[in-house]
């Protein structure tokens, strides 16, 4: 174990230079000047000039690159374009709330989905399956704009029983804010639980035909036993994979949600950074979120040893 976590460690600095690469060119090449959406429309030649050569942007591509790359291994990641903050700051103070949405999100997406994968694997072509398949599509095929937009109708608006947006008093003990959050868990939590619903009902399919799950019956087992201690567990190896993605997904920032809820986190700093040409955030929130995908992928591979006994990390290529 410690060796194959050793070399994928290793990996990930060449993984991290690629995504540095493409992350560069990609805003280098993107259109806008930064300096322009500074200074306004009303600014001379001679101040752009002089706030390009401030900034850099006077110097060839690969020199910036250079710079740049320089700076972020060590840890220096730069002045914010825009309120002239520290990017370290910025992303400080949005990743707390991000991390707070994904993980209250993804619990109870968890939480509900996969008993509900259970049951419709357990009951297979019968009416109950038909009726979670069913809710499934539903809350897949939802767009999250949308549903985020008719909770704020519902139960903001109409019934005004919930903040439409924001976090509350950052001064406040997160218990008396947590009205602030149901919303945008919920947003989020639908179009998870039925990703995670359909990944279990299908992999509890697979291994409820197993010939050691027959056995176990065979022997005369109880169904919960089963179904709990033989066939989940070995089920949980294929949806794992997807946990991993989805919460990496959801630490990358959750755009859409945040931007309809004006949640304060990654997402929504992104968002905010690409409109206002603040080309520092937007590379540095970027490889942070290759960074956290990246470190997920290792965990859940790191996971398998622990569900599936058979699988040996230490001889994987």
């Amino acid at each position: 174990m410690q060796r194959y976590l050793a070399r994928r460690l290793l990996l990930l600095v060449p993984t991290l230079l690629l995504a540095s690469v493409l992350i560069f060119a990609i805003i280098t090449l993107s259109p806008g000047d930064p300096v322009r959406m500074m200074l306004g429309t009303q600014a001379t030649p001679e101040e752009i000039a002089v706030e390009r050569e401030r900034l850099g942007l006077d110097k060839p591509v690969p020199v910036r690159y250079a710079i740049w790359l320089s700076d972020v291994t060590q840890l220096n990641l730069g002045m914010s374009q825009s309120n002239r903050r520290p990017v370290a700051d910025l992303i400080a103070d949005a990743l707390p709330y991000t991390l707070r949405l994904a993980l209250i999100s993804l619990a109870v997406a968890m939480l509900i989905g996969f008993p509900l994968g259970i049951v419709a694997a357990v009951n297979a072509n019968r009416r109950l399956d038909a009726m979670i398949t069913g809710f499934n599509s539903l809350g897949l095929s939802m767009p999250t704009f949308w549903f985020g937009l008719l909770l704020i109708l519902l139960f903001a608006v109409q019934l005004k029983w919930l903040p439409a947006s924001g976090v509350g008093e950052p001064g406040r003990p997160l218990y008396e804010r947590l009205h602030y959050l149901i919303m945008p868990v919920a947003t989020i939590a639908v179009s998870n639980m039925s990703v995670f619903s359909r990944y279990v009902r299908s992999a509890m399919i697979d291994v409820l035909s197993a010939d050691y799950v027959r056995t176990a019956r065979a022997k005369g087992l109880a169904e919960k036993v089963v179904v709990t201690r033989h066939a989940l567990r070995n089920a949980m190896i294929p949806v794992i994979t997807i946990v991993g993605i989805q919460f990496g997904r959801l630490l990358g920032g959750a755009v859409v949600t945040e931007s309809v809820f004006a949640y304060p986190g990654i997402g929504r700093l992104v968002i905010n950074s690409i409109q206002n040409r603040d080309y520092p955030v937007v590379q540095a929130t970027l490889m942070l979120v290759v960074l956290i995908f990246l470190i997920t992928n290792i965990i859940v591979d790191a996971s398998y040893a622990y569900l599936d006994p058979r699988v040996k990390l230490e001889r994987a290529r």
